[in-house]
């Protein structure tokens, strides 16, 4: 799947420099990484609290597992565990051990991110709201996430790269992604569009 993880790039030699606005997003706390794509940064078959979750579910192939960071519709960063099976994504708080949400792969329909060297990217979920997260593995998880599906649930996941996006914060909130080439780096806002009803109309 070349044509995704050839247009992604992550930058392994400096970290993204932002102005501190209120609409700003550092994201100096994500750590860079040069190392070979490996999959399973976590070794999850040696923490059983993550194995439990997964057996659970009735999943036991790990594709990928990572910490990263997740924006909440009130624009606050929260760490997770993002795990990648080859049926279902999981977000896991690693400060309770509990599963947060698990969306199933089928339900994945398009992943957007940008054209520059920074980590966001957003997994859109049209029965759902949406996902924004942050990860200097990116690159790695939007290979496998297209890999996964197109094997599972037998489509091709939409890959979108533009410098802005939008996503559905919450089923009534809709946000905006903008992203600036600076000095030094990449600039990131997120801002408002709508707040009060979403054009999309969520399955119940």
């Amino acid at each position: 799947m070349n044509r995704v993880s050839a247009r992604v790039q992550v930058p392994n030699d400096e970290r993204e420099k932002t102005h501190q606005k209120e609409d700003d997003v550092p994201v100096e706390e994500q750590q860079q990484h040069e190392e070979e794509p490996k999959g399973d940064y976590l070794d999850v078959p040696s923490r059983p609290f993550l194995m439990k979750i997964l057996r659970r579910q009735g999943d036991t192939q790990v594709l990928f597992a990572d910490k990263v960071l997740k924006f909440t519709s009130s624009g606050k960063m929260r760490r997770r565990i993002l795990i990648i099976t080859d049926f279902a994504v999981y977000l896991i708080d690693p400060l309770t051990d509990g599963l947060k949400r698990r969306i199933a792969l089928a339900a994945v329909d398009k992943l957007c991110m940008s054209d520059l060297n920074d980590n966001f990217f957003s997994i859109v979920i049209p029965t759902e709201y949406d996902l924004l997260l942050a990860s200097t593995r990116k690159a790695e998880i939007a290979t496998l996430l297209y890999e996964a599906i197109k094997a599972s649930a037998q489509y091709e996941l939409e890959v979108s790269f533009s410098n802005s996006f939008e996503y559905n914060a919450t089923a009534d909130m809709i946000k905006e992604v903008l992203f600036e080439e600076v000095e030094g780096g990449v600039r990131t806002r997120i801002v408002m569009k709508k707040s009060e009803s979403a054009t999309r109309i969520l399955s119940r």
